[in-house]
């Protein structure tokens, strides 16, 4: 039988005492605990918003685009980050800053075909975690489900400033015996603390063991990159051949190793949450990898100095075109004097498109940035995998 909801004066009163300020997005289901944290006295000395982006569209807004799963940990994840990031918009500091979502799938008119299931997601500047939980069948009304939902939003807010790894309560909750919340977690060193809270540009987080001695036993989440390195930026998601052939071709032609770097900001997403941090970074094991805040590829040129960077013809195509500089062709034209001006160099690769190579030699970029540009050739180099379809061959096995 399903609980009331939790107490939320005691609820409010310990986020008051800790500090935190609080921004809540619900999808849909899950949203009866806004009413009910924001009918108690003293609310608003906590929770700063509260949005409710219901339709697919609404979440598509507020996360920057459309997402491959509606109800999982990682739209969860990346609408805690997108509201811890709001918090801090709004006046609160990233150590106070908390952001809670919950994505859910709930019974509904027409019998749902997969389980229904919730996913609850915190995030603050100390950790990322995730509660997840599937619910058996035709065992609640719509209604009663609602309200699982809810306390368990309430319920991992409630414990995530105590320790977000603590196990929920299947009594206060009132779940079945068959039905059981894992919890997610991860708890970061400071360096990874430190850069989402822009306190540092960069933190290096991956290591290449090969790499000649001494500068190996230097280095740590501390070194800061030098100056004229080889950088391969991207989002790596996931890491595949493709990547790791154009990062061996571009040490052949640079002579010399190789760093890949991941901006764990995005211009129009939300920032990366620490288990996708850990994620990502899991994928470089014995190879070099910066996680940055460099989302443009100016701020790259302020993190990687004198730097030679490695990319595919759809980046390369981007470096100059107004469309990503607001329109503004004048902006566009700074920026890629600045490349050619600050970079040591550009090694581009083609790749396919809508079913054909494009071979970035035959790009119209300005003169500039091709006097400081290395084409790799198709003869040379051509591996047609899309990050997006590993993806979702990977969603359609999980």
């Amino acid at each position: 039988m399903t609980r009331p909801l939790i107490d939320s004066i005691s609820l409010l009163d310990g986020l008051e005492a800790s500090g935190s300020r609080v921004v809540i997005v619900a999808t849909g289901g899950g949203s009866s605990a806004i009413p009910h944290l924001l009918a108690t006295p003293g609310a608003s000395s906590v929770v700063l918003e509260c949005l409710v982006p219901y339709a697919r569209e609404a979440v598509d807004r507020v996360l920057g685009g459309p997402q491959e799963s509606y109800c999982s940990s990682q739209t969860a994840r990346r609408l805690a980050v997108m509201a811890w990031q709001r918090a801090c918009g709004l006046g609160a500091t990233p150590a106070t800053a908390i952001g809670v979502a919950v994505t859910a799938s709930l019974r509904s008119r027409v019998p749902k075909r997969g389980p229904h299931r919730i996913v609850v997601a915190v995030h603050g500047l100390d950790a990322t975690s995730v509660a997840a939980l599937v619910l058996h069948k035709e065992a609640r009304s719509r209604a009663e489900e609602e309200t699982v939902a809810a306390a368990l939003l309430l319920e991992r807010l409630a414990r995530f400033t105590s320790g977000c790894r603590s196990p929920s309560s299947p009594v206060a909750l009132g779940l079945r015996d068959d039905e059981h919340v894992e919890i997610s977690c991860c708890e970061p060193a400071a360096p990874w603390r430190e850069l989402l809270a822009l306190a540092r540009p960069a933190v290096h987080a991956s290591h290449d063991p090969s790499r000649p001695q001494p500068a190996a036993i230097a280095l740590s989440a501390d070194t800061p990159p030098a100056a004229g390195m080889l950088v391969f930026p991207g989002s790596f998601d996931p890491l595949h051949e493709g990547h790791l052939r154009m990062a061996r071709v571009a040490e052949e032609i640079a002579g010399r190793p190789l760093d890949f770097e991941l901006s764990v900001m995005n211009v129009d997403k939300p920032a990366l949450d620490y288990l996708e941090m850990e994620s990502r970074a899991a994928q470089f094991a014995g190879r070099s990898l910066w996680f940055t805040r460099a989302a443009t590829f100016v701020e790259k040129l302020d993190v990687f100095p004198e730097g030679t960077f490695v990319m595919g013809a759809d980046t390369y195509a981007r470096l100059a075109n107004p469309t990503y500089y607001g329109g503004w062709a004048e902006a566009a034209d700074r920026a890629a004097q600045r490349i050619a001006t600050q970079a040591r160099g550009l090694i581009v690769f083609g790749r396919e498109r809508n079913g054909e190579f494009e071979d970035p030699a035959r790009l119209v970029v300005p003169p500039a940035l091709r006097a400081v540009t290395t084409f790799v050739s198709q003869r040379e180099f051509r591996m047609d995998i899309s990050s997006t379809a590993l993806r979702r061959q990977r969603d359609a096995i999980d």
